[in-house]
């Protein structure tokens, strides 16, 4: 498995951007799709972005078109979230996920077709 570590959380005003970042380690790095989930109190786990290993195909959540930006740096085994124009609700615990794309296709934005996640990281909006 690979080992996910989230960073750049934090409090933030509405309307300002936040960069998250997600440091892998073990295995490859390079053959998983990644993806970044949310989850808020009270609230089931939520899907955000998710990009694949080689050709970067990239798919959103409804609620963060436009807004949030998923990238990656395979030379670096990091995962990046680009966030503007953040709004309260955006405000929860924020992870990364992997998972072997020969099991599951990024379409499937279930947090269950992930295998291996992170910690976490704690982004907070204030209005």
């Amino acid at each position: 498995q690979v080992q996910l570590v989230e960073s750049g959380g934090g409090l933030v005003q509405a309307g300002n951007s936040l960069r998250l970042s997600c440091a892998a380690s073990g295995r490859t790095f390079s053959i998983y799709t990644m993806g970044w989930f949310r989850q808020a109190p009270g609230k089931e786990r939520e899907f955000v972005a998710a990009v694949t290993r080689s050709d970067y195909t990239t798919i959103y959540g409804d609620s963060m078109k436009g807004r949030f930006t998923i990238s990656r740096d395979n030379a670096k085994n990091t995962l990046y979230l680009q966030m503007s124009n953040l709004k309260p609700e955006d405000t929860a615990v924020y992870y990364c996920a992997a998972k072997d794309p020969s099991k599951s296709s990024i379409y499937n934005t279930a947090w269950g077709s992930y295998d291996s996640w992170g910690r976490g990281t704690q982004v907070t909006v204030s209005s």
